[in-house]
């Protein structure tokens, strides 16, 4: 490996490795000695990098407009453009767009030769059967599910019974027929999933739940795995 190639290897795992970095983990992931990656390291910064940190406590790249554009390789490319085609047939209508969208931008920003790859990519990804049209804004409901703000909205459940639920949304789930919310219902005291397609009238709330989205989201993965587990033990 030349030196101007193991320099471009070392700021994508700084750039894809979460931060901060041991340089032992990046000595093992390219194959080279500690002192080749301080060395190396030193380098970068000399070349106007901004990398915090220091041995013993690992290094953190802070993004710079003056540093090289971030690139992928061959097989990366292919999985973005396989997934983004995925979220333009699945996801909702400004999601769809959003997808699209990136793909262009992605396209326009590729060396040449990548750009062809990128335009005749030889995987795609097709829908038969799309899953039901959210009867929601979803834009809404994702910004309400980040900024970890409650939501209000009726639903109707598969006996078509109309409940109003208040509830914190988790994350959204795309599934082969249905996109679904994963939440926290205030009415149920539980973990409850809801259909996009039946529900109406969202409404975001003041009721802030901040920070514990994440904490509560991975509870209730667990508990959808635990059921899983239990419907195929033998």
């Amino acid at each position: 490996m030349s030196r101007t190639h193991r320099l471009f290897q070392l700021m994508q795992h700084l750039r894809r490795l979460p931060p901060p970095v041991t340089a032992q983990q990046l000595a093992d992931d390219m194959d080279v000695s500690l002192r080749t990656v301080y060395r190396d390291i030193d380098a970068l910064r000399g070349l106007g990098a901004v990398i915090d940190g220091e041995a013993g406590f690992g290094f953190t790249l802070i993004e710079d407009a003056t540093l090289p554009p971030l690139g992928f390789e061959d097989d990366e490319l292919e999985a973005l453009v396989l997934g983004l085609r995925d979220v333009a047939a699945i996801g909702d209508p400004a999601l769809s767009k959003a997808a699209e969208s990136a793909l262009v931008k992605i396209q326009a920003r590729v060396p040449p030769r990548q750009a062809h790859r990128l335009k005749h990519a030889i995987l795609d990804a097709h829908r038969f059967h799309r899953p039901a049209t959210p009867t929601i804004d979803v834009g809404k409901l994702r910004a309400a599910t980040w900024e970890e703000v409650c939501v209000r909205f009726s639903y109707s459940d598969a006996q078509s019974q109309l409940t109003e639920r208040t509830v914190r949304p988790l994350g959204i789930v795309y599934f082969d027929h249905n996109n679904v919310l994963l939440a926290w219902c205030l009415l149920r005291q539980d973990f409850r999933t809801f259909r996009l397609d039946r529900m109406n009238d969202l409404e975001r709330t003041d009721i802030s739940f901040r920070p514990h989205r994440v904490a509560l989201l991975r509870q209730h993965l667990e508990r959808i795995r635990a059921d899983q587990e239990r419907h195929i033990a033998p």
